[in-house]
This record gives C-alpha cells, structure tokens and sequence, in this order.
C-alpha cells in the first residue's frame, strides 16, 4: 500500500467513532512484564481513561512479538494498531479526544519539554535498572523476561534484549554510569516534576493532559514495584506533592471508577 493510500485509510479509520471493544495489549502481568513495559502501559490507560474512552487490557506472553513496532503497550482499534503513548495520543486526537486542546503555545512547548524529560531520564533509568544493574537482572530481569518460552529459547531471548538495551546506552552516554548517577539523575528529574506540578493538582492546573498520565504510569508503578532494593522508589517518596499527585489519580480514575462500571477490564 501506498503511503498515500495509508494516509487516507488512516484518516477514514479516525472518523470512525470510538469502539467499545478497544483493546490494550500487554505483557503477563503478574510473572513477565518489566518496570518500564509496566510504566509504559499504565500511562496509556491513565490517558484513555482521562480522555473517557473504554479499553479493555488483555495481557499476552507475546505482546512485543504481536506489535508491529516491537514496542508496548499498543492498542488495537477497529483495524487500527498503534503502540506507545506518544502515536496513540495522536491517534486519539485525530479522533477528536484531546487533553491538551486548552493550552496555549508556550504551555504546550513546556508539556513536550517535560514529557521530553520523563522519557529521556525515568524511562531511561528504567531500562538501565532492568538490564545493566547486574543484581536486577541476575535476580528479577531474565527470570521474567524468559518466563513464557522454554529452556533454551528464555534465556537466548532476555540475552538478546539485554545486549540491545547496553548497546542503546552506550549510544546515549549511559554506557558507563554507575547505579549511583542513575539514581541521581532520577532525583533531579523528580525535583524538576515537584516544582513544576506546586500544589496544584495536576501539572496544568485542573485538568489532566497527557503529561499527566505519563508521570503518573511512571511514578506509581516505581512506587508499587518490587525492585531488590528501595532506592529508586525511595526517591520519588522524597517529594510529598508527587506522592498525593499518584494518589490523586489512583482515586479519580482507577479506584473510583473501579467501584462502578469501569472503563478498564483485563483479561
């Protein structure tokens, strides 16, 4: 197909109203999926549920080999698959759902910068915690990862992302950091959220944006998951507004909801 063609499937396929049988797909929660896949899935149901779209999460031991970008979470929407929070934010825009409508330039310039920065220093910290911190992968990691395929195929697969993961650190200059660095750098990305979100209850004031939702996918799932030791989840408990941020969404949009006819399902 062409790219001419996709473009205009794609744009027939976001007039299409939103479907009740949209479905997120991700990793087996409780024995396989990873601290940044976690955080990475959270943030793009936090965003569907703030925009009032249902979505039903259905967790599969081949979510990354059934997404066609290799990444997840992804989405599959009528015959549209799009993964990751940034295209599926688009995707929900052109749809006519946006968070972020309501700002103006200079706010939606400094919502990128800071979405920029959670991604280049929280997900980055992730990823170097799961694969270069050789307790976490001697101990949660590989056991994890391979926990779906048979010996031999478990460990060749989580030997085959680790070398990816310190091949893209060394690329980005993390090659070399210690735990130490790493843990530093999430500190001053945290300081930076903490003076940035004050005391209002969500970084644009009152209402959510996506920015939002990706602090919030990360932050909360650091703060709920079980790492060998508690130094990264003890430096986002450094910072008080940050912890009432999470528990601010917790309530509005998962437990409150929860209580009724929830939007979010899994399976």
């Amino acid at each position: 197909m062409s790219l001419v063609a996709e473009a205009f499937v794609s744009q027939i396929a976001a007039a299409e109203p939103w479907p009740e049988n949209a479905t997120l797909y991700q990793q087996l929660k409780g024995e396989q999926i990873l601290l940044s896949d976690n955080a990475g899935s959270l943030a793009v149901q936090a965003f569907l549920q703030m925009c009032n779209l249902p979505i039903k999460v259905v967790c599969r031991a081949n979510a990354e080999y059934m997404s066609p970008s290799g990444k997840v979470p992804f989405i599959h929407v009528g015959n549209q698959v799009v993964s990751e929070l940034g295209p599926i934010v688009q995707f929900v825009k052109a749809k006519g759902h946006s968070l972020s409508d309501g700002l103006d330039e200079v706010q939606k310039a400094e919502m990128k910068a800071y979405m920029e920065l959670v991604n280049n220093m929280l997900l980055t910290a992730e990823l170097y915690l799961q694969w270069c911190d050789e307790a976490t992968v001697g101990e949660i990691t590989h056991a994890r990862y391979g926990s779906p395929y048979p010996w031999p195929l478990n460990h060749i697969l989580a030997y085959q992302k680790q070398w990816e993961v310190k091949r893209k650190m060394k690329a980005i200059g993390w090659g070399n950091k210690t735990l130490d660095q790493v843990l530093e750098d999430v500190d001053q990305c945290c300081q930076a959220l903490s003076q940035r979100l004050g005391t209002q209850p969500y970084f644009f004031n009152k209402q959510p944006t996506e920015l939002d939702a990706l602090v919030f996918g990360h932050l909360f799932t650091i703060l709920t998951t079980q790492l060998t030791n508690d130094e990264l989840c003890e430096k986002v408990k450094n910072y008080s507004n940050l912890l009432a941020f999470c528990r601010r969404i917790e309530q509005r949009y998962f437990e409150d909801r929860g209580k009724g006819s929830s939007s979010i399902r899994s399976s």
